[in-house]
């Protein structure tokens, strides 16, 4: 029987087709988060454009790829101690707060005072800044992850509990209550209101408990054999993606139904994942290495770019509304704004590292001084 796995870990160091991941996850997002912020005005976009970035690319190899190598890269990391995961869990819910100003009470603003429109982005008297998207969502998953490893849980126990919160958070989305703080409060565990809920806990929990499972034996793992079928891991879900348009209930329906996934879409997102890993490792030796250099900068500042794209997405859109008079957005002008959006970004993400880098260089020196 041929071996797919070492008894040593022999993938270490950078991964190339994991940073073509990554980057291919910052990607789509940019684009798909500039698709929909544009569809709130006036825009005109071909089917095969809009359904392409919004539910392919905007869909498993989104969110879902990025909680997912999320998950991989704590296999990789020197800091997955509990006590050190649980600290950048609380750092990631403040984070998020800080996206949600850039994403919802900026647009809001934005929107009011130059467009004199004070309803396309809602703010519910200042509810949304406390909103879960993926940085609130990755906080409680690192809390939780230093939990499981305070307790020292098995493969098997993690992802037996995130197969059970997926069945629970399931069974309980769309659950919506009377009370907006309620639906806030509930929200960061289970599929509330959409206004208020983008990644519940329950629901998406699987994708990075499945990412560090995965990840420990990627590290370990001959790696022509480990996705020797990669292929077929592709393109099975991919078909179930294209029909399950018309499934009632299935993910791609609408937002709130990919926002609050079953377990059953969440399980042909991992199957196509691995597929789309098995790409990954394909192209790895295939790509011009200047194409290769910039997955790799994607891939290390990726936590900035997120950060960096929701304070420049609604800035760039709202601005453009309101400097070119009877402007549509159509697939070509969204697609050079999100190419503007994410090499900004990456700008901005990279300096800020270089400036943290400096002052905290700085600041020792000083210390060391005193």
């Amino acid at each position: 029987m041929v071996e797919i796995f070492s008894d040593k870990k022999i993938n270490v160091g950078r991964q190339v087709d994991l940073d073509l991941a990554k980057a291919g996850s910052i990607i789509f997002m940019v684009f798909v988060h500039c698709l929909l912020l544009a569809s709130a005005f006036d825009s005109s976009f071909s089917p095969i454009f809009y359904h392409g970035i919004d539910d392919l690319l905007g869909g498993p190899m989104c969110a879902p790829l990025f909680m997912f190598c999320m998950g991989v890269g704590l296999v990789y990391s020197r800091n997955a101690q509990s006590d050190i995961m649980i600290k950048r869990g609380i750092s990631l819910l403040i984070l998020g707060i800080v996206v949600n100003v850039g994403e919802f009470i900026s647009a809001h603003f934005l929107s009011g005072f130059l467009l004199n429109d004070w309803t396309t982005f809602p703010i519910y008297g200042g509810l949304m800044l406390f909103a879960v998207d993926i940085l609130a969502f990755a906080g409680m998953s690192f809390i939780v992850f230093g939990i499981f490893k305070k307790l020292n849980l098995s493969n098997m126990q993690m992802l037996l509990i995130a197969f059970a919160l997926s069945i629970i958070g399931s069974l309980m989305r769309m659950t919506v209550f009377e009370y907006n703080f309620i639906n806030l409060l509930l929200g960061y565990l289970i599929g509330t209101d959409v206004q208020f809920t983008a990644f519940p806990f329950f629901n998406w929990f699987i994708f990075p408990v499945a990412g560090y499972v995965w990840g420990q034996y990627f590290i370990r793992a001959y790696k022509d054999r480990f996705f020797r079928f990669w292929p077929i891991f592709f393109i099975i879900p991919v078909i179930y993606f294209c029909f399950s348009i018309s499934i009632p209930g299935a993910f791609l329906i609408d937002d709130s139904h990919y926002y609050f996934m079953t377990t059953i879409d969440a399980l042909f997102c991992l199957i196509y994942i691995h597929g789309a890993m098995g790409l990954f490792y394909f192209l790895s030796d295939k790509l011009p290495q200047k194409l290769l250099d910039i997955a790799g900068t994607l891939s290390r500042y990726i936590n900035g770019i997120y950060i960096a794209q929701w304070f420049l997405i609604p800035l760039i859109i709202i601005l453009l509304a309101y400097l070119v008079d009877g402007i549509v957005f159509n697939d070509f002008n969204v697609t050079i704004i999100s190419i503007v959006v994410l090499i900004l970004s990456t700008w901005l993400a990279v300096g800020y590292k270089k400036f943290r880098k400096r002052f905290d260089a700085i600041r020792k020196k000083k210390l060391n001084i005193n």
